[in-house]
């Protein structure tokens, strides 16, 4: 596992395909787009560069809202006209409007109990050169903290042959997460950094990329956090207890999802 410099062209043993954006993935990504700029937000990116501009690779985001998708795929998209596949619940695909649309762009369902085919499908799309957008915590944390991550886009980045992108998104909860919004919130302040990717040999093990990777992201959002303009109010909703917030806390948040997964299984 190596870390690697920033990409100025194709990423390291790819053939260097850039797969352009359907017509519609173009007009999700414009109607995305829209609702930043009508609500003024204040997006700012640190360490795109880390993202290589042509050629397969994973992207492994946390998941604190229902927009740090488009937020974390915003930047690639703009900057180097990259879409993203993502990887979501099979849930989406099956919403009478937005499902339609997340099939069309290209989007990759993940249905419960048939993950293997998601997985093919993944390694397919970065085999063809493509971005995959993957939320290792497999759900929206209620903590607003980072949860354990699953080891999928280790996985998939190291069966490619394609590195792999940390990004953390922080902000964009406070316009829409669970149990709260979506609401209006002008000039939002949105904090979005890539780190440093990781070239991975064929013979890493995927649980200790997943760990490494953990650990990179905490350092990274911990430092989102604390450097947010808005700074970490005591006892507000949106910030993590850690942090004084009003958050519930990881334990918390761990018992909440037990619960849930014990309903998925009876």
């Amino acid at each position: 596992m190596v870390a690697a410099e920033p990409f100025e062209g194709g990423s390291p043993g790819t053939s260097g395909p850039r797969p352009r954006a359907s017509w519609l993935y173009r007009t999700a990504a414009a109607t995305a787009l829209g609702v930043f700029r009508l609500q003024d937000w204040d997006i700012r990116v640190r360490g795109l560069a880390n993202v290589p501009r042509t050629g397969g690779a994973v992207l492994v985001a946390n998941h604190m809202s229902f927009w740090d998708f488009f937020v974390v795929a915003r930047g690639p998209y703009r900057q180097f006209g990259r879409p993203s596949r993502i990887l979501a619940k099979q849930s989406l695909f099956d919403a009478p409007v937005f499902g339609p649309v997340m099939r069309s762009a290209g989007h990759i369902p993940v249905r419960r109990g048939r993950g293997a085919t998601a997985y093919r499908d993944a390694v397919a799309a970065l085999g063809r050169g493509e971005l995959v957008l993957v939320m290792p915590e497999g759900t929206i944390s209620p903590a607003l903290d980072l949860l354990s991550f699953r080891t999928g886009a280790a996985r998939m980045a190291i069966a490619a042959g394609v590195p792999l992108v940390p990004a953390i998104s922080w902000g964009s909860h406070r316009f829409h997460t669970v149990r709260h919004g979506p609401r209006p919130r002008w000039r939002l302040p949105v904090t979005v950094d890539y780190g440093q990717p990781l070239r991975l040999g064929p013979d890493e093990d995927a649980r200790a990329v997943t760990t490494a990777v953990h650990a990179q992201m905490q350092v990274m959002f911990d430092r989102a956090v604390v450097e947010y303009p808005d700074g970490t109010p005591a006892g507000a909703w949106w910030v993590p207890a850690r942090f004084g917030g009003g958050a519930p806390t990881l334990e918390e948040a761990d018992a909440y999802l037990d619960g849930i997964r014990r309903t998925w299984t009876r």
